[in-house]
């Protein structure tokens, strides 16, 4: 007799096999003794790798004290999965009934609310190709098209941009002896377009959320007024007030002081409306107006924002000069 030893879901088994069986008559043996069938069962053998049906007639000697591991379901065990499947298909299709049965909750969303919605916000959103990971600024302007505050505010002014889209730091900034003037963003047509600077200088990271988001508050106020008036101050003002407050309604984070940063005077916003693909320093109001304006390029937009910021420093230190000569100064 020949001695086959067999392990089988963690328990050793031993058949004692003829001198001249084949392996087909071993698993005819596995069948009756632990019910699995032929067609189930898979005899890993070293050396020899996986055996199964049909088996064939290989002599039951190529087995001898070889380390065996027998895998393979038994017929009861079949049976149980069967029935626990078919017991579970039940239970979808139950669920499945019942689900179709139930009434429809009753829906708060506002159809009203959904149509302006749908129409009070940035039609496209559109990152710049050619910067590095472009779905990450996508991602962000998603966030800012879905930002609750700025969704009521464009519903409460009727607002609706054609395009949101990111700006080329690079293309927006201008540095000199006298420091560095950086454009956060622009409004072209009143809401035809919209740019934000979304990118670090270095273009190796993303500017704060609020910052650009109170950015964006600038721009809409570009919506209806151009130049950089008390009109325009008011209005953007108030869009930042509602941004704020639907903000806190919401959930999101609680205003701080960043919520209400003031750029440094080497930081412009935009210096105005952007009319056909050039910047007009006080653009955005009438035609006659447009005509009497001045039409500038780029270069001459960062110039005119670092001829201002010279002047603010030297009436600054004017004044302080006049603070110190006043008898009783110190």
């Amino acid at each position: 007799m020949v001695p086959i030893t067999l392990v089988h879901h963690g328990d050793t088994h031993t058949y004692d096999m003829p001198l001249d069986a084949t392996v087909t008559d071993l698993v005819n043996e596995i069948q009756d003794v632990l019910h699995v069938p032929v067609d189930n069962q898979k005899l890993m053998v070293p050396k020899l790798g996986m055996l199964k049906a049909p088996f064939g007639d290989r002599p039951i000697t190529d087995l001898q004290n070889k380390k065996i591991t027998l895998l393979g379901t038994s017929s009861a065990e079949i049976d149980s999965l069967k029935a626990a499947s078919e017991k579970a298909a039940a239970r979808q299709a139950h669920l499945a009934s019942a689900r179709r049965n139930t009434p429809k909750a009753y829906s708060r969303r506002d159809p009203l609310r959904a149509q302006e919605e749908s129409q009070y916000t940035f039609m496209t959103l559109r990152p710049l190709p050619n910067l590095p990971r472009p779905e990450r600024s996508l991602a962000f302007l998603e966030r800012l098209k879905a930002d609750p505050g700025i969704r009521a505010a464009m519903r409460a002014h009727k607002f609706s941009v054609g395009l949101l889209t990111e700006m080329d730091p690079l293309s927006y900034t201008e540095s000199s002896h006298e420091g560095t003037t950086r454009i956060l963003g622009l409004n072209r047509n009143k809401g035809e377009v919209i740019e934000l600077r979304l990118r670090t200088d270095a273009y190796d990271g993303y500017r704060d959320y609020k910052i650009i988001r109170k950015t964006l508050c600038h721009e809409l106020a570009h919506n209806v007024h151009g130049p950089h008036d008390r009109n325009f101050w008011d209005l953007c003002h108030q869009i930042e007030r509602e941004v704020a407050k639907a903000d806190w309604k919401s959930g999101g984070s609680s205003v701080g002081e960043s919520e209400f940063y003031e750029p440094s005077e080497e930081i412009a916003y935009d210096h105005g409306g952007w009319t056909g693909g050039e910047f007009v320093l006080g653009g955005g109001g009438s035609s006659s107006q447009s005509a009497a304006g001045t039409t500038v390029s780029r270069r001459e937009i960062m110039a005119k924002a670092a001829e201002e910021r010279i002047k603010k420093q030297k009436k600054t230190q004017a004044d302080a000069d006049g603070d110190s000569s006043t008898p009783g100064g110190s």
